[in-house]
């Protein structure tokens, strides 16, 4: 089946201070750890870029190094992650039979992961890699609690999420109709009422978003590179 991956790789970092995706991690951009897989996925086709507008021609260079193989574009992000998915997502041609899309602030993705994930959507199904809640969780109404959780039957999503094209692009063009805006892709697709199938993902897998994400984020790069060697 063909396959293009969109790497969501937009936004300033406010809370890192710096642009993320492109903060030095063991030796090379974030964003290029998740290039790097995206070149050893025979599957993948094609990676879409969403990135910041004044940014494009260091993630042109990161695909030249790390997705050398790959037909890549860059595209400029929204606002938002579900805007900068969408712009790449419009810049997808030609149409393939799946989409895959990717945080770029996820570096620690693996090859099985992506390949499992793409393996289990197909026609008119998607999926997501996600992991169970380890955590007790609370629903809070300002600062009580109203109720706990049962934490059995939840599941924390990760990326990469694959999706039939059409339904990835019915269901942007729903929301966008809506004015609805989610913090994932699966969302809108939900709102479908597609179905969305759940992959083991990684603990590992984490999204850095804060700087004590980074701290762990490079404990974790420095065990993988150990490990390679």
């Amino acid at each position: 089946m063909s396959v293009a991956a969109i790497l969501a790789a937009a936004g300033r970092g406010d809370r890192l201070g710096r642009p993320k995706q492109l903060l030095d991690l063991a030796g090379k951009p974030m964003a290029a750890w998740s290039l790097e897989v995206f070149e050893d996925t025979p599957a993948i086709d094609a990676v879409y870029i969403a990135c910041e507008a004044d940014e494009r021609e260091r993630f042109e260079a990161l695909a030249k190094d790390y997705a050398p193989s790959k037909k890549c574009v860059i595209v400029a992000g929204g606002a938002t992650r579900q805007a900068s998915v969408h712009a790449a997502l419009s810049a997808v041609a030609p149409a393939p039979q799946l989409v895959l899309v990717h945080d770029g602030a996820r570096p620690f993705v693996t090859p099985d992961i992506v390949e499992r994930t793409i393996a289990a959507a197909h026609q008119g199904i998607s999926a997501i890699a996600a992991v169970p809640v380890k955590d007790t969780i609370k629903q809070a109404h300002d600062s009580a609690v109203a109720r706990t959780i049962p934490r059995a039957t939840l599941w924390a999503a990760q990326t990469p999420q694959v999706f039939p094209y059409d339904v990835l692009v019915a269901a942007h063009a729903r929301a966008l109709a809506d004015g609805v805006w989610e913090t994932d892709d699966a969302a809108l697709v939900e709102r479908l009422g597609a179905p969305v199938v759940l992959v083991m993902g990684s603990y590992a897998n984490i999204k850095i978003t804060t700087p004590e994400d980074f701290e762990i984020a490079l404990w974790i790069a420095q065990r993988m590179e150990t490990a390679r060697r």
